[in-house]
């Protein structure tokens, strides 16, 4: 009974409480951690809310019950220059977030891409400035213009569809004004 208590039961007792020490410890640094985590993803996103829609002094969040698919986040600026959508959308290696500003007479300022998982050197363009560049200044019937990106025809698809989601979701907010 002795060698069976130090062969299995003392190793597993021992690596219960490393277990738990650990667990412990990294649910202390978790929450040390996540205000400011959450504070620096804040103060990101209203850097580039800022740079999609320069005009804007600051944003104030609308919140509608059906949004397009693609539309997570709409923000009006509060001296109604535009507004500010938050964008998902399903790329060719996984979720694009993007953010896009419509100026209040219904064209783009400005998009950007937040965050992408795309393949680098293709899908990774629809991030660059020549692809992102030609939505400045689209509307709902410009639109059409934009060239897709030879090679990564699915990133930019997905790209130009989410931005039709945000046209979407501006006439949605115009409709309700």
């Amino acid at each position: 009974m002795k060698n069976t208590f130090r062969e299995i039961i003392k190793p597993v007792i021992v690596l219960t409480c490393i277990c738990l020490v650990v667990s412990a410890l990294l649910a202390y640094i978790n929450t040390v951690t996540a205000p400011i985590i959450a504070e620096a993803e804040q103060k990101a996103a209203q850097e580039a809310m800022a740079e999609v829609l320069p005009q804007a002094d600051s944003f104030e969040q609308i919140t509608f019950e059906a949004l397009p698919e693609k539309v997570t986040e709409i923000y009006r600026a509060k001296n109604d220059t535009g507004y500010v959508f938050m964008l998902t959308t399903k790329g060719y290696g996984g979720d694009m977030r993007l953010i896009c500003g419509i100026k209040d007479d219904g064209t783009i300022e400005a998009c950007k891409t937040l965050s992408h998982s795309e393949t680098s050197g293709l899908g990774s363009k629809t991030a660059e400035d020549p692809y992102r560049n030609q939505y400045i200044g689209k509307n709902t019937d410009t639109l059409v213009e934009v060239d897709a990106i030879s090679g990564a025809t699915i990133s930019s698809v997905a790209y130009k569809s989410a931005i039709e989601d945000a046209f979407e979701a501006f006439n949605l907010v115009k409709e309700a004004e």
